[in-house]
């Protein structure tokens, strides 16, 4: 499994927000014009799975060294204050990553705001007898010079 495919906590929550499955998440991020705010947001959910994966991985050696059936003898002190710093590193990655990408999401627009495609103008048009007479001496919006 790539590292951009690797499983993060935050998946469900990405296919959310931009309404699709990873996958098809990926696949819009390369594309030209991919929304900014996607392409950010898959490459934290990178970074984000890679600080998860490290996470668990040392949890696991933790308890596999920990487990009552593990020989005494291969229990380090050393080895498990290294564990414990990897873990606190990672941890503490993992939280940077999510922080950024909670900041990432809340500065998008709503949903129902964000444009999907190019927005188009529509100009309302007004009946030249629905408006009321010009003042005397407005000029007409003609433009003032300065000099």
């Amino acid at each position: 499994m790539s590292d951009g495919r690797r499983p993060s906590t935050q998946d469900a929550r990405l296919e959310g927000v931009f309404c699709g499955p990873l996958n098809e998440l990926h696949q819009r991020a390369v594309r030209p014009g991919a929304l900014p705010a996607l392409v950010r947001a898959l490459e934290l959910r990178v970074f984000l799975a890679l600080a998860e994966a490290e996470v668990v991985r040392v949890r696991d050696r933790v308890h596999a060294a920990m487990a009552p059936d593990a020989e005494l003898d291969s229990l380090s002190s050393d080895a498990l204050r290294f564990d414990a710093e990897w873990l606190e590193a990672a941890l503490a990655a993992r939280s940077s990553y999510r922080t950024a990408l909670d900041k990432l999401l809340a500065a998008m627009p709503a949903p129902a705001v964000r444009p999907l495609a190019a927005p188009t103008t529509v100009r309302p048009t007004v009946a030249s007898s629905s408006l009321p007479p010009a003042p005397a001496g407005a000029g007409g919006g003609a433009a003032v010079r300065r000099g």
